[in-house]
């Protein structure tokens, strides 16, 4: 994320001498950067060794297990129809997968406490559709609540705190994205400087940045769960993994309300880009939200029909009415491969003309290579959809 922050306290000067207050030596510096040295970093300052690895326990491998390696067929995933199961991690249910992208849904009842977690294979994007609470990092802590998407670059620590609801069982419902690639604000929404530009649908000034770090100052046994070349690898470590005292940078955790973008709009029907939210080297992310029709006398508000040549189109319902579908409802999700054209349904270009504004939520994921269907995707599938622009 190329915004400038910093919290804590730091040296007025890089790699130079930071010394404790307590007179009982230094601080320790980490460069946090992702690209080798080329991309983007924070520099952070420890009250302990970032690198005392006390224990190595087991590793898990997490490698999703498919059904569908090669797939030509529109389908519809009932999404809220995931198990859920009290661990964070365990809840995570992967869904469409490639060499790029790892996309699933997650129905956590309770927040991280026993464990620390970091992927070191990908960047995250947490979508929060259900719940409330903290993410907490070794950089800060961000408030999170419906609506809210979470980035997180890999190598990040951090736990998720939910809010317990009182007298009902808790409904939290998250769908989560793994990039093996970085995950960017879009190129052509910002200025060579990175500074995002005036007709950008969304501003510095909607970004959920880390606030209230938390120091630790603490040794003895802490588990730390860390997702590597598809595995989960658990080690112990001899101090608190949020014992940072002070960092700077551009590569942080950061959130951005969905309700906080700002859709363009025209005369005509303008084509998905203009919704993108976030990219990356082999997948984009959209945000259709509510917006004024097109306003020329004879616009077809719903979209046209085209042809998925080059990327299969994944659609995560939120919330509303989402015009251009029959029988959509939250949480489900809708896969138009590559390779055949889709549209809108059967009746959705006439229920549209003369309409003034759509009233939907939802998340678009495009991808530049194929997806391909887990186990956990084809309970979900109802085996039917692709069948559903018959007359």
């Amino acid at each position: 994320m190329p915004f400038y922050h910093t919290l804590g306290q730091i040296p007025p000067k890089r790699h130079t001498q930071f010394e404790k207050p307590t007179g009982t030596g230094l601080y320790y510096e980490q460069l946090f950067g992702t690209i080798g040295f080329d991309g983007m970093s924070s520099l952070l300052y420890h009250t302990h060794r970032p690198t005392m690895v006390k224990e190595v326990l087991e590793s898990v491998d997490m490698t999703p297990k498919l059904a569908v390696e090669k797939n030509l067929l529109s389908r519809k995933l009932l999404g809220f129809q995931i198990d859920s199961k009290d661990d964070f991690l365990e809840s995570r249910v992967p869904l469409l997968v490639n060499k790029d992208l790892v996309m699933g849904l997650a129905a956590p009842r309770q927040s991280m406490t026993d464990y620390f977690y970091k992927n070191a294979d990908a960047d995250e994007l947490l979508f929060i559709h259900r719940g409330s609470g903290r993410l907490r990092t070794l950089v800060g802590t961000i408030p999170f609540e419906y609506g809210d998407y979470l980035i997180i670059p890999r190598g990040m620590i951090y736990q998720i705190e939910f809010d317990q609801p009182t007298g009902r069982e808790a409904d939290n419902r998250l769908l989560y994205l793994e990039s093996h690639s970085p995950i960017y604000t879009p190129k052509r929404y910002r200025n060579h400087f990175g500074q995002l530009l005036e007709h950008a649908p969304f501003c510095e000034r909607d970004i959920k940045r880390p606030q209230d770090l938390e120091t630790h100052d603490e040794k003895g046994d802490f588990l730390l769960k860390i997702k590597k070349q598809g595995a989960l690898h658990s080690l112990v470590y001899a101090s608190h993994p949020f014992d940072v005292v002070g960092w700077d940078g551009y590569n942080y955790p950061y959130g951005f309300s969905i309700f906080n973008f700002e859709p363009i709009t025209g005369r005509i029907h303008q084509p998905p880009p203009v919704h993108q939210t976030f990219q990356t080297d082999s997948f984009v992310v959209c945000s259709f939200c509510p917006r004024l029709y097109d306003y020329h006398p004879k616009a077809i508000p719903a979209p046209y029909n085209h042809s998925n040549i080059d990327s299969d189109e994944v659609i995560y319902y939120v919330d509303g009415d989402f015009m251009s579908r029959n029988d959509i409802a939250p949480g489900h999700i809708t896969l138009h491969p590559g390779g055949i054209p889709h549209g809108p349904h059967p009746g959705a270009m006439e229920r549209s003309i003369g309409k003034k504004e759509t009233a939907e939520y939802a998340v678009m994921v495009d991808t530049f290579r194929p997806f391909m269907l887990t186990e956990q995707a084809m309970q979900l599938d109802d085996g039917k959809y692709y069948k559903s622009w018959l007359e």
